[in-house]
């Protein structure tokens, strides 16, 4: 096996009684890489999330986990550690206390275990001992990636990692898990967040009704061959649209929730039309202030490869 392959799995199959969660689920995932994974409610990304860390095992397919087979046994394979469907805490446990607990529970000496360490870079640091039952959803998250963070793991699997977090919080996770990855740690990480995923993933795999829909890097859902809405601001409005009703390929959308602002165009294009555009406002004068797409390249694509594969069901 390739020994940069945090994940390689192949025909991955899940069924609980009649209902069929995978589905023939290919994924590879490099050492050091962060991979998002999304799909909409009821696609399997928590049960493919189960079987990484041990918590399910798979009906058929094969599963190597950081050079490893995975066979049928019930348990985290080495080296790996996360949380799915959030983090288990002890509530009447403070936060330092929580870490110890686990790892005592590891037989590890709790004065060298690295606690104060691991609260420190998530930003636990100033409420280590109050009790957990006092935290916020974010607070807990972060608890929990705390907890993972302790065994020092080569492959760390997170189910909605930023779930109740507020800006500052949810940018010192973001840097936790870069850091994490330019150690070369393998993150897999669930979210229904399209941004944290593209400020975070080099590439992403998309599953709906247990079956891979796009694997791959952000970029090549960027390319591929669809339009998109974009928001320009400029410094001369009108210039701008005229400009954009004499560009080949652009056309000029009137959305409702714009049509307030007559200093926001929001035109469809396709990348290519959409440069000719941004050069021909150049060459006029007219100052790009802003220009960005109204729905994420990654969120329209999950949009539009999740309705395909609904509707060919």
């Amino acid at each position: 096996m390739d020994q940069l392959r945090a994940i390689r799995a192949r025909g991955i199959t899940k069924c609980f009684g009649n209902v069929v969660a995978l589905d023939g689920i290919d994924l590879d995932v490099t050492q050091g890489q962060i991979h998002g994974l999304v799909g909409p409610n009821g696609a399997g990304k928590t049960t493919l999330l189960g079987l990484l860390l041990g918590l399910a095992a798979a009906d058929s397919g094969r599963l190597e986990i950081l050079g490893t087979p995975v066979g049928r046994a019930l348990a985290a394979p080495d080296g790996v550690a996360g949380f799915v469907d959030g983090p288990g805490l002890y509530p009447s446990l403070t936060a330092r206390q929580n870490l110890a607990a686990l790892a005592a529970l590891r037989g590890r000496d709790t004065r060298t275990a690295g606690i104060d360490d691991v609260l420190d870079q998530v930003g636990l640091t100033d409420v280590a001992d109050d009790r957990a039952r006092g935290f916020s959803l974010g607070m807990r998250q972060r608890l929990g990636l705390a907890a993972a963070l302790l065994t020092q793991p080569r492959l760390l699997v997170l189910d909605e990692p930023s779930n109740g977090l507020d800006p500052a919080g949810k940018k010192h996770v973001h840097g936790v898990l870069t850091r994490l990855a330019a150690d070369g740690t393998s993150v897999v990480l669930s979210s229904h967040r399209m941004d944290d995923l593209q400020a975070l993933c080099s590439e992403v795999t998309i599953i709906a009704t247990g079956r891979v829909v796009f694997s791959g890097p952000l970029s090549k859902l960027a390319a591929e061959n669809r339009e998109l809405d974009y928001r320009l601001l400029t410094s001369d409005p009108q210039a701008a649209r005229r400009l954009a009703a004499d560009t080949a390929g652009i056309r000029i959308v009137d959305d409702a929730g714009t049509q307030h602002d007559a200093e926001v165009l929001v035109v469809r294009a396709l990348v290519p039309a959409l440069d000719d555009l941004v050069v021909q406002l150049v060459r006029a004068g007219v100052a790009l202030r802003e220009l960005a797409p109204v729905v994420s390249p990654l969120e329209a694509a999950f949009l539009a490869l999740t309705e395909q594969q609904e509707a060919g069901r």
